[in-house]
């Protein structure tokens, strides 16, 4: 009997929308605040460098996701550029940047569901709420990838709605006086500050994870990717000026957009905001509950992790253990930590999945050739050298626990790795049939 297979129903709205809500999460909705207090009037050069580190990196992503159609994104192409054991490293860490995500986001959560109800903020109600959104969300997409993309793209619309409300109301309201010595920067701050919008700015890569999934990924990836990029981009760049220019205790504001708009938009801007924080820390845990279990599932499928993670359901297609665990962990991660520690540990975990995608990137052009008309990024190695010199900039800006903890799970994940390779008793690939099976698919569509 065949092995049941993941269905192709993503199409480009659909993926653009998965790009745009990984981003647009609940980083954007207290960082302008955190921005401030590090850089004061300075705060729009930390956006530009991380948004432009970022876009490199996007760049990448797209030409090297044109080459697979396979589910694990980051995952994939490190293990078939460099082999099994940077792979799962590299798988375990957007593991773990996913899970970190969703219990960081999930504090987000209640503490804005606490600004309509203060006993949904804090013991058992905190636990009620963190509880019923994680395990909702997990049954959406347990029931079908059409039902978790639907449910993705209304959340999407919803959370963009009151953010570009802000801005396009905000922008009459700004005042020049308070960028005042906006030329003033220090490096470290600089470097601290982009760092931290990093966990802002990822998120894209919930486009390239489930490659199984999506319609025509060679051509489709690449367009959703950079859309959504150039749309993010901008719109946290209006945001900044707009909550720097109106509210003038911006860094130390808890909740630095609902308190500028209810400047001037009024209390009513104020609800609308925290609607907003609301919707969008539910849609990006959606967005992870859809992706990070088709990492699992790919890690599962290439021999890494155990077969029952690769398992489909009959009814629903769907990686239902795989979802079953990832949700069980992202539960646990949300009770016993709180945002800016989860966040940090996060930022750095992706961060470190981007850089491995930039260096697959002039490693693969030699295993796997382009499609005719696929998307190649401009000069050659550059951009991925520039991408990486960013990246590593940035990382150098960690603090000393953050390093530790990320060094932690590095050496967590070589354990693992060797525990259940020495557990299967047999050798594990290096990596060239994931290059070759990019290749064959290369071959066949340009036969097409």
């Amino acid at each position: 009997m065949a092995q049941l297979r993941l269905l192709r129903s993503v199409g480009l709205f659909s993926l653009t929308a998965l790009a745009i809500n990984g981003m647009v999460g609940s980083g954007i909705f207290v960082l302008p605040a955190q921005v401030a207090g590090i850089l004061g009037p300075a705060s729009l050069f930390a956006y530009l460098i991380a948004g432009g580190a970022t876009g490199l990196i996007v760049l990448c992503f797209a030409e090297v996701g044109a080459r697979f159609d396979r589910s694990g994104g980051p995952y994939l192409y490190a293990r078939a550029a460099f082999g099994d054991w940077i792979g799962f490293e590299i798988g375990w860490m957007l593991l773990i940047a996913r899970i970190t995500a969703v219990g960081a986001i999930s504090n987000a959560f209640a503490s804005y569901l606490g600004l309509f109800s203060p006993a949904l903020a804090a013991g058992n109600g905190r636990v009620a709420v963190i509880t019923v959104s994680i395990a909702g969300l997990a049954a959406v997409n347990f029931y079908g990838v059409r039902y978790g993309t639907w449910v993705n793209d209304l959340f999407t619309i919803a959370k963009l709605a009151p953010l570009l409300l802000f801005v396009g109301a905000g922008v009459f309201s700004i005042d020049l006086q308070r960028f005042h010595g906006w030329m003033v920067l220090e490096g470290s701050g600089l470097r601290q500050a982009s760092l931290l919008l990093i966990f802002a700015f990822g998120g894209f890569e919930f486009a390239a994870v489930p490659g199984e999934e999506v319609v025509n990924p060679k051509r489709n990836l690449p367009v959703a990717l950079m859309t959504a990029m150039s749309f993010v981009t901008v719109l946290y760049l209006l945001i900044q000026l707009v909550a720097q220019g109106t509210l003038a205790d911006l860094a130390s504001s808890a909740t630095p957009l609902a308190s500028a708009g209810r400047l001037f938009l009024g209390p009513v801007g104020g609800i609308l905001l925290t609607a907003g924080a609301v919707l969008s820390t539910t849609g990006t845990n959606s967005g992870t509950l859809l992706t990070a279990p088709r990492i699992v599932y790919a890690m599962a499928e290439g021999g890494q992790l155990p077969s029952l993670f690769a398992r489909v359901h009959k009814s629903y297609r769907t990686p239902h253990f795989a979802i079953a665990i990832t949700a069980s962990l992202g539960l646990v991660c949300a009770l016993s930590s709180r945002f800016a520690l989860l966040a940090a540990v996060s930022a750095i975990a992706r961060l470190l999945c981007y850089m491995s995608t930039c260096l697959a990137l002039p490693v693969l052009r030699r295993k796997i050739p382009v499609a005719p008309g696929a998307f190649s990024v401009p000069g050659k190695a550059t951009i991925p050298v520039i991408a990486l010199a960013l990246s590593t900039w940035l990382l150098l800006g960690s603090t000393r626990a953050q390093t530790i903890i990320s060094a932690a799970a590095l050496l967590a994940g070589a354990m693992i790795y060797s525990c259940y390779r020495r557990f299967r008793g047999e050798d594990q690939s290096t990596g060239a049939e994931y290059a070759d099976a990019g290749a064959a698919a290369i071959r066949a569509s340009s036969n097409e």
